[in-house]
């Protein structure tokens, strides 16, 4: 028995230390990694600056060191932030030791707004007289719109470039539903307000159809002026190559002026050697985009600066409750702007606003704050690749709305739903649901039996007077009438291009825009950025992110693009109440 306890004691003792030392490497591992990332970049004179756009962008990147580490692959993964390659780029522009810059990709994974941010930044980049130079062996069309903006445009000789125009997928759910035995009881203000639409027909109402035409057309117009101006190729020559499908191969690109030369990866290095001044036999002195992010631009103005122009971003869907980093929670989103007017060192705010929309109670928590910023100091909205639906709810009260063209925005309407299980609980599983209530509607909205007339009137009821008080809330933001807001509202979408022209924003522009005109209203020259909602502890984020980030991060790998169905069936069993959102998530291909 002696000899027992001493091996047991042993073996545990032996578990304990084993423990903390696999802990201590494995937090070692972690902590050279992050060391590696926050080294100092050091740009030699002659450089490249290299923009291979293969991450995600978003608006704002996470502080957080393994926000994207891969637990399966264990690799770190990162996420490029907006404003940080919009900086990126500004500085280079004046940076004496970047003589050009490099772009390199196939396919961007962001939206036409971030798209149209970024190529905005590169023609002011090449006012410096520095050189842009894009090469790849794929073009998609997004990679192209942005190339286009190059001196010079190169291509594998057996490359391709895709050029047939947008299209706009959607999926429908009306029949799987009907052979679930699930019915979709809907109750909707707005004859374009389609976000319903996949559940309850197998295809696109004529108004869906045109709206969505409309905006998309919009888009793709804006995309072939934006190139006809860079390539000097008239715009009725370059929807004809797309309606055509002429451009099948890399000589016909080259043929039809979409292309400058066909030249492989090792003639393109010769040709970036001779525009860096680099001699043959030595490697051309470069910086990344994710490393030139890191470098500190040159201070402007010495001293401390006190006052601060507030930016805060407002990405994801809108719902109730503190949520997290990847919505629009009412209670921290608004806690957030509440603490910036309060601010007294804060004397402006931009509101950076990339959303759907969501819950309209929500949306109108956050509306009353951005109501009252908007009493004490000035407001600026920048709309990013989407501000719709709740996303244009919060934005109507500023006092500035800025958009890019190809942003999509409007859908003002609102939307309710509540499934009905009950014949494919009886039918399909043969599960009946028996109810005991104390009044005669306790068991209103139950999902285990259909609306009855009169709930249905009432749910109605309740969807006209948010629609009302929707378009109420943009009337007065946007000093128009109501009945002008119903004909343009309605639920329908709209491009930045047709947003213009309704007055629901006040000019076209991205985030640095929206910000120099923030000072400019607040009679600011000079002044700091501050970021808001905070962001978590770089320790407590990770900590979570071994936890369930960590699994959600496990299916993102394994699912890929696919990933963003399952966001879509979280974000549809998590919603409550009246729903003020667009159509469906908007991608163009």
């Amino acid at each position: 028995m002696k000899d027992f306890f001493k091996y047991m004691f042993a073996t545990i003792t032996g578990i304990i230390i084993t423990t903390i030392l696999l802990f201590l490497l494995f937090f070692g591992i972690i902590g050279a990694m992050v060391a590696k990332t926050d080294k100092t970049v050091d740009v030699k004179d002659n450089s490249l600056l290299i923009i291979k756009i293969n991450q995600e962008i978003v608006d704002r990147a996470s502080k957080n060191p393994m926000g994207g580490f891969d637990f399966m692959s264990f690799k770190p993964t990162s996420q490029l932030g907006l404003y940080d390659i919009l900086k990126a780029i500004d500085n280079a522009a004046q940076d004496e030791k970047i003589r050009g810059i490099f772009i390199e990709t196939e396919s961007i994974p962001a939206g036409a707004g971030t798209l149209e941010e970024i190529r905005m930044a590169l023609e002011k980049f090449k006012e410096s007289g520095k050189f842009i130079i894009s090469y790849s062996d794929v073009y998609g069309q997004k990679s192209y719109y942005l190339s286009s903006v190059s001196d010079k445009i190169l291509l594998n000789p057996e490359g391709e470039i895709e050029w047939v125009g947008l299209r706009g997928e959607v999926m429908f759910y009306k029949d799987a539903l009907k052979k679930l035995g699930i019915e979709a009881q809907i109750i909707r203000h707005g004859k374009f307000k389609s976000a319903i639409e996949p559940f309850i027909l197998d295809k696109m109402s004529p108004e869906n159809r045109e709206q969505t035409l409309t905006y998309m057309g919009s888009i793709w117009n804006h995309w072939v002026d934006g190139i006809s101006k860079a390539r000097n190729i008239p715009v009725d020559e370059l929807n004809k190559l797309a309606d055509n499908l002429t451009i099948r191969n890399a000589k016909s690109a080259v043929e039809f002026g979409l292309i400058d030369s066909l030249i492989y990866k090792d003639q393109v290095i010769d040709m970036l050697k001779e525009l860096t001044d680099t001699k043959p036999k030595k490697d051309i002195n470069s910086v990344t985009l994710a490393q030139y992010i890191k470098v500190k631009p040159p201070v402007k103005h010495k001293g401390f600066i006190k006052d601060k122009i507030a930016v805060v971003y407002a990405s994801g869907s809108i719902i109730t409750g503190d949520g997290n980093e990847g919505s629009i929670a009412s209670e921290r989103f608004g806690r957030a702007i509440r603490n910036a007017r309060r601010d007294s060192t804060v004397k402006a705010i931009v509101l950076r606003i990339n959303s759907g929309g969501g819950s309209a109670l929500a949306s109108e928590v956050i509306w009353r704050e951005v109501k009252l910023a908007k009493e004490v100091k000035p407001v600026i909205v920048s709309m990013g690749d989407v501000a719709a639906s709740g996303g244009y709810y919060i934005a109507a009260p500023a006092d500035y709305i800025l958009a890019n063209p190809t942003t999509i925005t409007g859908s003002i309407g609102v939307f309710g739903m509540i499934p009905n299980f009950k014949e494919g609980m009886n039918k399909k599983l043969g599960i009946t649901v028996d109810v005991v209530k104390t009044n005669k509607n306790a068991d209103f909205g139950s999902v285990f039996r259909p609306l009855s007339a009169e709930e249905r009137a009432i749910f109605q009821l309740g969807v006209e007077e948010i629609y009302s008080t929707f378009i109420g809330h943009v009337a007065e933001g946007r000093n128009i009438t109501v009945e002008q807001v119903d004909e343009i509202g309605q639920g329908r979408v709209w491009s930045g291009v047709n947003a213009m022209d309704i007055n629901l924003i006040d000019e076209f522009g991205g985030i640095q825009r929206a910000i120099e005109i923030a000072a400019e209203r607040a009679g600011l020259e000079n002044y700091r950025i501050t970021e808001l909602p905070k962001q978590a502890d770089p320790f407590e984020a990770f900590v979570k992110q071994l936890t369930g980030g960590a699994k959600a991060n496990i299916l993102k790998n394994e699912l890929g693009d696919n990933y963003k169905y399952i966001e879509r069936l979280k974000n549809i069993a998590t919603s409550k109440g009246i729903i003020a959102r667009i159509p469906y998530d908007i991608e163009l291909y």
